[in-house]
This record gives C-alpha cells, sequence and structure tokens, in this order.
C-alpha cells in the first residue's frame, strides 16, 4: 500500500464516521481560545473547560487580563497543571496582545509563535481552529495515532510527524485532519490500551496488523 492510499482510505473513513468535527475546546472568541489552548498543555480539556468559563468572564479580553497580574489570574487556574506558570504566561500573553497587536490575535502561526506560551503547536491550533490556515497541529494523540496508522514513518519529533502530514495531507482537509487524529486518539486509539475491536481502520494499521494482531492468543482455562 503507498503512502498515498493510507491518507486517502484514513481520511475517506473519518469522512464518513465523523463527517463534522471541532475542538472540543469551549471558546467564543480568538483571543478565549489562546488561553484555552494555553491551559490545555499537558491538561485535559474536560478540565480546562470547568476553569475558562469564570477566568474569562472575569478577564473577557487581552486588556482587561493584561491590566491584571500573574497572581490574580493564578486564583482562576489552580486546578489546572503547572497553575503558576501558565498565569505568567497568559498575563504576559496578554500585554503583549495590548501592546504590539492592538489587542488582536494575529492569524499567522509564524507570528503567534511570538506570544509568551504560544510554541508551534499552540500557535497551529490557533491558526487552524480560529482562522482555518491550512496547518496541522501535533499534540501527543496525533503524534501516536498518526504513527500508529502509518501515516508517518519514524517520525521522531512532533515537527517532524508535522511535516510529514502536512506534505500528504490535502490543505481543504488538514483543518478535519487534527480534529479526526485527536479525537481517534482520545477515545478509540488510546495510548496504553487502544479499542481495536472499535477502530474501523484496523484493515490498514501498520501497529494493529504488526504488533495487536500477532499477540498470541491467552490460553482458556
Amino acid at each position: 500500500m503507498t503512502i498515498k492510499e493510507r491518507y486517502r482510505l484514513t481520511f475517506e473513513y473519518f469522512k464518513k464516521n465523523r463527517p463534522v468535527v471541532e475542538t472540543e475546546l469551549l471558546y467564543k472568541d480568538p483571543f478565549g481560545l489562546v488561553v484555552a489552548v494555553i491551559l490545555s498543555a499537558q491538561c485535559t480539556d474536560k478540565r480546562v473547560n470547568m476553569i475558562t468559563p469564570a477566568l474569562l468572564k472575569r478577564f473577557p479580553d487581552a486588556k482587561s487580563m493584561a491590566e491584571s497580574g500573574p497572581s490574580e489570574i493564578l486564583e482562576y487556574i489552580k486546578s489546572c497543571s503547572y497553575p503558576n506558570s501558565k498565569a505568567k504566561h497568559i498575563s504576559e500573553m496578554a500585554r503583549m496582545l495590548v501592546r504590539d497587536f492592538d489587542c488582536r490575535v494575529p492569524s499567522e502561526p509564524e507570528i503567534l509563535q511570538k506570544l509568551p506560551g504560544v510554541g508551534r503547536k499552540t500557535a497551529n491550533v490557533v491558526a487552524s481552529v480560529v482562522f482555518k490556515k491550512p496547518v496541522i497541529a501535533v499534540d501527543t494523540h496525533v503524534f501516536r495515532v498518526s504513527g500508529r496508522i502509518g501515516l508517518t514513518i519514524n517520525a521522531r519529533t512532533p515537527e517532524n510527524a508535522e511535516l510529514q502530514l502536512t506534505k500528504n495531507t490535502p490543505p481543504e482537509l488538514m483543518h478535519d485532519a487534527h480534529h479526526w487524529l485527536i479525537l481517534h486518539g482520545r477515545y478509540i486509539c488510546k495510548s496504553k490500551k487502544p479499542l481495536c475491536h472499535e477502530c474501523g481502520l484496523t484493515a490498514i494499521c501498520k501497529y494493529y496488523n504488526s504488533v495487536i494482531r500477532k499477540k498470541p492468543d491467552k490460553p482458556k482455562n
């Protein structure tokens, strides 16, 4: 099977079984999404969605957030992972938006990465979700699932996986492909115990056919 065929069959499956996909993070505007994605690093979307309503009610935009400080932001985000560093990043991010971008979230990934707390993955998420840019954000789920299926080959870093996925994914599908792979990794192709019996991609999945399928059956009592 060629790499093109593997991509085609993968996306055909997702188109049929998950025709509509969006981020599970709750947000109302680009600023809210930037805040949510910064908070989501090594934290579940469910937890972030519990935090952001009160936080963004108190600081609904870059200006109000910039006028606060990390200690005040921290009071709202204590239940997420690494709250101290995230409070600092969010505060500095808001101040840069006010100072350098007239309170507007930039749309280009390269410029987004200038914001404190915004790395390559976060920038790509915002650019893709809000501005529909043809980029793919590679988080732990995308990295794992793309490698298991065989969409990426020997990708040792998220950046390398991103290059391979970008090269082989049609631009018009990149937005959906990002969410397809995330959701598949979150609910089916789990890290420790993938639910292969619920997956419709086993026929083309390299991991399933080289590892799971070849496991010896457990002896019956």
